[in-house]
């Protein structure tokens, strides 16, 4: 017979797919992340998870082996990744409390400091150069390369996460300069469209000969066309293919840093911000729930700030 802790935490889990629209892979997390407490600490029942429990399960995660690094002994495990553990029990708390059972109070959960995050941004002039690259040489025309050229424009355009681009249809409506896209916890926003995104996906869906639903399909490298999804399961690019594709472009455009869609997604932000776009509206158009997901960019507004500074402080 399942215990307490075990049942509550399956309704919870039901309740954060259902009822909160999080994905199968956030539930996954969930699941796993509230396991090791219930494991480690033994616990049989809600009213069990005391500040002592969870002052043991810190140091217990703390003192877990993390990445391996050559040359040294097991590092400890990332405060990321212990943060990602209070945060999933933070919630099951919450669901707790609002379900009226006892239990620890979820404000008794305080998360691990972590410095603060260094974001991997490329130069304007390596950006151009990624943008361009399918679009160099002899294979330009192939529609693999229009493809190609079609993501990395549509990242830059829109910000849209991998996931999210991955999921297109081809059914995107050309003539107008937005479309609406569903992302995290089912929340639909509005993410708009360039001219150069625009021109880039007709030239893509001009070289196309089929009629398959997905708007990024696996190209066939013995053939120049796509190759359909009658004939071959999964056509679809995966996230997987997108995130070889922006490698590939990044190596052509002699960019010697890694380059991944996340960080074409970053490149889209900091642009909004140097070009005079307030902080509500990135965070609206990232699609980000919480404002302070999306500070990690001010820092790009200090070259404003220094001409501001230089411009109004007296120089007396």
């Amino acid at each position: 017979m399942a215990s307490d802790i075990e049942r509550y935490k399956r309704e919870f889990l039901e309740y954060m797919e259902i009822e909160r629209g999080s994905s199968l892979k956030t539930v996954a997390n969930y699941d796993r992340y509230i396991t090791r407490l219930i494991t480690f600490s033994k616990i049989d029942s809600p009213k069990d998870i005391t500040d002592d429990v969870v002052r043991e399960f810190r140091l217990n995660l703390n003192r877990s082996a993390g990445v391996f690094v050559k040359g040294q002994s097991r590092a400890t495990m990332k405060k990321n990744t212990q943060n990602y553990h209070l945060i999933a029990l933070r919630r099951f708390l919450k669901y707790m409390m609002k379900r009226g059972v006892t239990s620890l109070s979820p404000d008794r959960i305080e998360l691990a400091k972590v410095g603060q995050r260094q974001l991997e941004l490329m130069t304007s002039t390596e950006l151009s150069r990624l943008l361009n690259a399918p679009t160099t040489g002899e294979k330009s025309g192939e529609v693999k390369n229009l493809r190609d050229k079609a993501i990395l424009e549509l990242f830059f355009s829109t910000g849209l996460r991998l996931a999210e681009l991955c999921s297109l249809n081809r059914d995107l409506d050309l003539s107008k300069d937005e479309f609406s896209i569903r992302g995290k916890g089912e929340k639909v926003r509005v993410v708009f469209l360039s001219d150069s995104a625009k021109d880039a996906i007709k030239k893509y869906l001009a070289a196309r000969r089929d009629m398959d639903e997905p708007l990024f399909l696996q190209v066939s490298r013995n053939k120049p066309k796509v190759q359909s999804s009658k004939l071959k399961d999964g056509a679809r690019l995966t996230p997987r293919s997108i995130e070889r594709i922006v490698k590939e472009y990044a190596i052509k455009a002699g960019i010697s840093r890694k380059v991944t869609p996340h960080i074409l997604r970053h490149s889209f932000a900091t642009d909004l911000l140097e070009n005079g776009a307030d902080i509500r509206s990135v965070q609206v158009m990232l699609g980000h729930a919480n404002i302070q997901t999306t500070q990690i960019y001010t820092h790009v507004t200090d070259k404003a700030l220094k001409e501001i500074h230089r411009k109004f402080h007296s120089k007396k």
